[in-house]
């Protein structure tokens, strides 16, 4: 018997623990599988595919800056990679190309399940309007919170966001709006970082007033990167939150896709925590 080949691809990839994650989730599922990092250079992405399918590869993740790219090479889109209009898982089944986007309900799962902290019913602040929040934006409204404000620089980004949202939103009872971060003028329950401020050692996007006592203040960036908004949000008596357990359980949802079964994320959060400590 064959071992299923997977893998990441990316540029840069080279500090992805994805390998890592996916091959405790193999051991804990007695699922046969090697997962490997591909750097793939800047124009290369369809080539890398193509070659990583004729060596037999099963399935890839695919990271910055190819999760735009990804949806033309797949034969099927999921609801939520369609409305993400980016992609960040593939299966490969013969001829068929299943393209999925699995950020947004990693990013759900790990503020519910693994923070404790519902969404149902809250204001929520979403800040950046680019390929992150895209990811994102499906999944947090199918989680029915009250109300969620996309807060971008450039404002015509983020109200075209929403409007590609608008339907799933009346579908779901959520009111969204999109303003510019100085328009911000309310307290919110949940605030989440998708914007690239924190891997350019940026200004926090959103002002300080945007947090209710006692909020939930995540960025999707882990590591060094996300320490300055984190700090901030301590500062500002939020409960902070980094994008580690978002990280692995986007992982989690990407191996059920692939292999129909769902690993104990919880348990590889805690070890990869602890690794990294």
């Amino acid at each position: 018997m064959t071992t299923d080949l997977y893998c990441v691809m990316g540029n840069p990839v080279e500090h992805s623990k994805s390998p890592w994650i996916h091959a405790r989730f193999a051991q804990l599922t007695g699922q046969d599988l090697q997962y490997v990092k591909r750097l793939v250079p800047l124009g290369g992405f369809e080539q890398a595919v193509r070659e990583f399918r004729a060596e037999g590869g099963k399935g890839c993740n695919v990271t910055v800056p190819f999760k735009f790219e990804s949806p033309a090479l797949a034969t099927q889109l999921t609801p939520r990679a369609q409305l993400a209009q980016a992609a960040n898982t593939l299966r490969f089944d013969g001829d068929a190309v299943l393209g999925d986007n699995t950020d947004g309900v990693g990013l759900v799962n790990d503020i519910r399940i693994n923070a404790g902290i519902e969404i149902a019913a809250r204001d929520l602040l979403l800040a950046g309007a680019g390929g992150a929040a895209a990811g994102v934006l499906g999944p947090l409204i199918e989680a029915r919170p009250r109300r969620i404000v996309v807060a971008n620089r450039t404002a015509s980004r983020a109200v075209e966001l929403i409007s590609r949202h608008a339907t799933l939103a009346l579908e779901h009872g959520v009111e969204l709006a999109a303003v510019e971060p100085a328009q911000v003028s309310s307290a919110f329950d949940i605030v989440i970082n998708a914007t690239a401020s924190s891997l350019s050692g940026g200004a926090i996007p959103v002002p300080d007033t945007a947090l209710k006592p006692g909020a939930l203040a995540c960025d999707l960036m882990y590591g060094p990167a996300a320490q300055g908004f984190m700090e901030w949000a301590r500062a500002h008596g939020a409960k902070p939150r980094d994008g580690l357990g978002m990280l692995v359980e986007q992982a989690a949802e990407s191996f059920l896709v692939w292999r129909g079964v769902r690993p104990p994320s919880a348990q590889v959060l805690a070890e990869l925590r602890a690794l990294l400590s």
